[in-house]
């Protein structure tokens, strides 16, 4: 275990969910359903990550400057309200461009309350979250109402930026010539695992909106940015250390400023993809549902890393997926199987470390999933929803000692403190 701990982060991520998808592999073989890796279930599950990576992204570039931005919700909220504006009244690039617009002001008045006025973060969120539902609520009494098929609380439909398919290895077309489909090639050899994998891997790349390649190809690009650039490494020293920022001269100020308004402009981006027809296709008020914790949750199950905070949001993802096309229950009630399973793996990797209580704990969570999952055949609706919160949970328990967040996030800051 301490050589994979030393591997690149792509590599071990990429690890991690070789064995995910091994797992789900012989949970849906025993289940005798095959929704768990299906091209449908992948499909829907990047569509519901989206936003949950772009939030965890935008908390990223907050925290890593030192300030908790748990107002993500709001500022997503934002996002959705002028996404949908901008794409029915200037088309549907111009709605991205609006919510990013509309994320970065909700991000601009949290740096103004939190690194101008030394709010404390929490209040300054909290109150971010409670005005941005007002705010939408105003603007489209004032406006949405007089556009045909709008109201207080709904828009017309909102136009969508269009999408593409992955040439070669998931058939897209060149031109007018439809490439060769790799991965569902290999989906219909029906070849444990292989197969599995290659569904996947077609449902992620058939009919991918553009902004999901944008939110996806944002994650190598924030962590160049933040790890090796110039302006990575100031930012990151605002949320280490920024006394000793200051006293070399950078601008502690400005760079959280500037970390802050990033972070609402990425949960903006997110708010106006959720107002997109890849997920809804119009605003309708209280339509991001708490994504913008979830996407808290991704950052830190992700250990404030981006390629991390992309594996929690496919993760936390997943479970909404399966739960869209999961008309039998089948594949939920797998879903149980596979936490057993995990927690058990918990209980091994806890026993050869000595961890007596952690040890216990795991193996008896374990215990309880097991028998949930062989005395019922069925599961609660309400299963898949919360899911996403118990695996976060779990991570806390088991793993909060290995989970590291920037010395002074959340910490009030003042020029001239030593």
């Amino acid at each position: 275990m301490k050589r994979l701990s030393e591997l690149p982060a792509w590599l071990r991520w990429s690890l991690y969910a070789a064995g995910g998808v091994l797992l789900l592999t012989v949970v849906q073989t025993l289940e005798g359903t095959d929704r768990l890796t299906s091209v449908t279930s992948a499909q829907s599950m990047l569509r519901w990550a989206i936003p949950i990576l772009l939030a965890g992204l935008g908390g990223l570039y907050s925290e890593r400057a030192g300030v908790v931005n748990i107002g993500l919700e709001g500022m997503m909220i934002l996002g959705t309200w002028f996404g949908a504006w901008g794409a029915i009244t200037y088309g549907a690039w111009w709605g991205i461009v609006a919510g990013i617009i509309g994320g970065a002001l909700g991000g601009l008045l949290h740096a103004v309350a939190t690194v101008t006025f030394g709010v404390d973060h929490i209040i300054s969120g909290v109150a971010v979250n409670i005005l941005a539902p007002g705010i939408t609520r105003f603007l489209s009494s004032e406006i949405l109402t007089n556009i045909p098929g709008g109201s207080i609380t709904q828009s017309p439909r909102v136009p969508g930026v269009g999408s593409a398919t992955i040439p070669f290895l998931a058939g897209g077309t060149i031109g007018n010539w439809t490439t060769p489909d790799l991965f569902g090639w290999l989906g219909t050899r029906e070849w444990f695992f292989i197969s599995d994998f290659a569904n996947l891997l077609k449902g992620v790349m058939t009919r991918v909106s553009w902004v999901t390649l944008i939110a996806v190809l944002l994650v190598p690009l924030t962590a160049w940015l933040l790890w090796r650039t110039r302006f990575g490494l100031r930012l990151r020293i605002c949320g280490e250390r920024p006394e000793a920022g200051e006293a070399q001269g950078i601008d502690v100020y400005r760079y959280k400023y500037i970390g802050v308004v990033i972070s609402g402009a990425l949960a903006g981006m997110a708010g106006a993809f959720i107002a997109s027809p890849e997920l809804s296709g119009i605003y309708l008020e209280g339509q991001t549902t708490g994504r913008g914790f979830i996407g808290l949750a991704a950052l830190i199950f992700g250990n404030w890393r981006p390629i991390g905070v992309l594996g929690g949001a496919l993760l936390f993802g997943y479970p909404f997926g399966i739960g869209l096309r999961d008309l039998d229950g089948s594949a939920s009630h797998g879903l149980i199987l596979v936490n057993a399973i995990g927690l058990a793996a918990v209980a091994i990797w806890a026993f050869t470390r000595s961890k007596r209580t952690d040890t216990v704990l795991a193996l008896a969570l374990s215990g309880i999933f097991a028998l949930w999952y062989f005395t019922t055949d069925v599961v609660p609706d309400v299963w898949i929803n919360i899911l996403p919160f118990v695996i976060v949970l779990l991570v806390l328990i088991f793993f909060a000692q290995r989970l590291r967040p920037p010395a002074a996030d959340g910490l009030r800051y003042r020029k001239g403190q030593t």
